[in-house]
């Protein structure tokens, strides 16, 4: 073995990457929202909902295991979608200030459960926290992997003492009553769709990043794959546990569309043990969270500018790069909502419905690799057949597609049209940058051919 293979990861590398990054603010998040929507059978379901996501990104699992695609899932959208596409999912940054919307008012949450006065300046003191946070960032991501190296280490710590401390508060028969106190399956087949469209952004995490890591993973055809499928087995026994607790304890009145720090306050009386769980749980994920999608949309939002896709004035920067239009329109963006008072439900899913119709028209757009590429689809590393393989393609089409409707017929009729916008803007947008040449579409497609090209010459 030469001294370069050993410096390359394995297979639990992989599955190490992949948990960490699927496990954090989303399940602080979300579990209460989905809990009031499913009731008891919120644990059955989180487990379905991470194996439901693999299928909503399908393209990840698929994509790394015919091709060695060193750009991660940005490189996979380059190789599948047309140009106005890719314009619209380059704007999927900006939409990503729904996100830090959401983060934010969590983080009020969580810290209202230690400081209540919190709670009743919610708007301000959620404007606060996220106007700090996008300072934090013109000073470059340092902050960012100090605080997530202390982070993962608290959260961890916390996630042990929830599920340890809380098992022995459980009251099983709950669990088994049909009826009573939210019961299974508490509004039906409707409400089972419902809690696994709003816990999809808790279990999305679980394939991106491994996809991200391909250069640095010995046999990535193979490894990656794998990885990503044992990462979700670890991440719905975790999230398993932690819906066990968080649905077991109280009563349905009390747990339902609230955070994790309620069941918490039940089960740990010393205060010492309860504030540590809001610090290193709610608030440590929630804080690493925000702070690591920041660092994440930084370069996206500089090229998207540079490419042409937002008007000239946004491609300055500072002398370290700093790219401050681009920070500015989605600090904006994600400041209205706080100010309009929108809930952290609605907020994610302003989110989560572009997403997953991106991730719908990717996944069927697996379906052309074969085709395309069919050399390097004979040698693919995990060898189910093609039948199979273009059926997990429009199964996956279709759980994406579920997600964005299921969360849409949730909205009130004033955010359906806030969604409809944030789906609309973002076409039109591009598709005015191409119309005006402001966006040269055979720099896109010399830039795909390059996509490409890599990907095969890697295989040699």
């Amino acid at each position: 073995m030469n001294k370069e293979s050993t410096k390359k990861i394995g297979l639990w590398n992989i599955v190490g990457l992949g948990v960490g990054g699927a496990v954090g603010s989303g399940i602080f998040v979300t579990l209460g929202s989905a809990i009031a929507k499913t009731g008891r059978s919120i644990l059955p379901i989180t487990i379905i909902c991470v194996f439901y996501m693999l299928l909503a990104y399908w393209y990840n699992l698929a994509m790394s295991g015919v091709f060695i695609i060193e750009g991660g899932d940005y490189s996979m959208k380059g190789m599948l979608l047309p140009p106005l596409l890719t314009g619209y999912g380059g704007w999927s940054n900006v939409i990503w200030a729904f996100g830090f919307t959401g983060y934010a008012l969590s983080l009020t949450s969580y810290l209202s459960s230690l400081w209540p006065a919190l709670a009743e300046h919610r708007q301000l003191s959620s404007a606060i926290l996220l106007t700090l946070f996008f300072l934090l960032t013109i000073k470059g991501n340092r902050v960012v992997t100090l605080f997530q190296n202390i982070a993962t280490i608290l959260l961890v710590g916390a996630l042990v003492l929830f599920v340890v401390v809380g098992f022995s508060h459980v009251n099983i028969e709950n669990f088994f009553s049909a009826s009573y106190d939210g019961g299974f399956c508490h509004s039906g087949f409707a409400g089972i769709l419902s809690a696994i469209a709003i816990m999809g952004w808790a279990c999305q995490g679980t394939t991106m990043g491994p996809v991200g890591v391909v250069p640095i993973t010995k046999n990535p055809k193979r490894t990656i794959p794998m990885g990503i499928i044992v990462t979700c087995v670890v991440v719905s026994v975790v999230y398993g546990l932690m819906s066990y607790v968080a649905a077991g304890v109280l009563p349905y009145e009390q747990i339902a569309g609230q955070n994790l720090s309620v069941t918490a306050s039940a089960i740990m009386p010393n205060h010492a043990l309860f504030a540590f769980f809001v610090i290193g749980g709610g608030v440590c994920a929630i804080i690493s969270s925000f702070l690591a999608v920041l660092a994440m949309i930084r370069e996206p939002l500089s090229h998207m500018a540079d490419d042409g896709w937002f008007p000239v004035a946004f491609r300055k920067k500072n002398k370290d790069g700093y790219p401050y239009f681009c920070f500015l329109l989605v600090y904006i963006v994600a400041l209205i909502p706080i100010l309009t008072d929108m809930s952290v439900d609605n907020a994610i899913t302003m989110l989560m419905i572009p997403t997953m119709l991106i991730n719908a028209y990717l996944n069927v757009a697996c379906m052309t690799i074969p085709k395309k590429y069919p050399e390097q689809f004979e040698k693919r590393a995990v060898r189910f057949p093609l039948w199979l393989y273009n059926m997990c393609s429009i199964l996956g089409g279709v759980c994406a597609l579920v997600i964005a409707v299921t969360l849409f017929k949730d909205l009130t009729a004033r955010d359906m049209v806030v969604a409809t916008c944030v789906v609309v803007i973002p076409i039109v947008l591009s598709a005015i940058a191409l119309k005006t040449k402001s966006v040269d579409t055979k720099v896109l497609e010399q830039r795909r051919a390059e996509i490409v090209a890599a990907a095969l010459k890697a295989e040699d």
